[in-house]
C-alpha cells in the first residue's frame, strides 16, 4: 500500500465525512457514526481554519483515513494546545499502520507549528503507540465531563511542556457536545 498524505480537505469534505461516519458506525454504532460524521462536517465547515488541522491518508487519490486536531484553550495558560479527534481509517485499511502514520504526521506538523501540547480522548492501548500517555483532570482539565476518564491522554510537543495546563479548558464549538465526551 502506497500512501500519500495531505492536510488539505477542500473538495474532499463529503468523502471525509462519509469515511468517518462509516468507520464509527462499523466500530461502534449507527448513532456514534452519525455523531462523528456531524462532528467532522462541523470541523470542516464551521471551525476557523486557525483552529482546525486535518491530515488525510490517500491511496490512489482516495481518502483511506483522516485525523483532526482542533484548538483547546485553557483560561490560565498561554501555551498552545490542540486536541486530536476524531481519527478514522477505512475498515479494510485498519490494523496495517495507516492510523499511526497519520497521527505521527499530524503530531510532527503540530510541533513545526509551535504547538506545546496534544491531547486526546480515546483508547489508551491504541494512542500510547504514538506517544500519548494517560493524564488526569488535574494535569489538564477536560472541557466537558468525561464518560471514560481513563481515556484522557496527552503528550508534550515543545520545551514548554511542564504539566499542568492551567484553568478550565474550552474546545471549539463542533466538539462541545456532551455525547462526544
Amino acid at each position: 500500500m502506497k500512501l500519500e498524505f495531505t492536510s488539505d480537505f477542500a473538495g474532499r469534505e463529503a468523502e471525509i465525512a462519509r469515511l468517518c461516519t462509516d468507520s464509527f458506525t462499523v466500530s461502534d454504532s449507527v448513532e456514534e457514526g452519525r455523531l462523528v460524521g456531524q462532528l467532522v462536517r462541523a470541523l470542516m465547515d464551521d471551525t476557523p481554519r486557525d483552529d482546525v488541522i486535518m491530515w488525510a491518508a490517500l491511496e490512489d487519490n482516495k481518502v483511506t483515513g483522516c485525523v483532526f486536531f482542533s484548538r483547546l484553550r485553557f483560561d490560565g495558560d498561554d501555551r498552545t494546545v490542540f486536541i486530536m479527534a476524531p481519527v478514522a481509517v477505512k475498515t479494510e485499511s485498519q490494523n496495517i499502520g495507516v492510523g499511526q502514520k497519520m497521527i505521527s504526521r499530524g503530531l510532527e506538523d503540530l510541533r513545526q507549528r509551535g504547538v506545546d501540547f496534544a491531547l486526546c480522548y480515546g483508547d489508551p492501548n491504541y494512542y500510547i503507540k504514538t506517544g500519548f500517555e494517560p493524564i488526569s483532570a488535574d494535569m489538564a482539565q477536560p472541557p466537558l465531563t468525561l464518560s471514560m476518564p481513563f481515556g484522557w491522554l496527552g503528550q508534550p510537543l515543545s520545551t514548554k511542556s511542564d504539566w499542568p495546563l492551567v484553568g478550565p479548558s474550552h474546545c471549539v464549538p463542533a466538539l462541545h457536545k456532551p455525547a462526544l465526551w
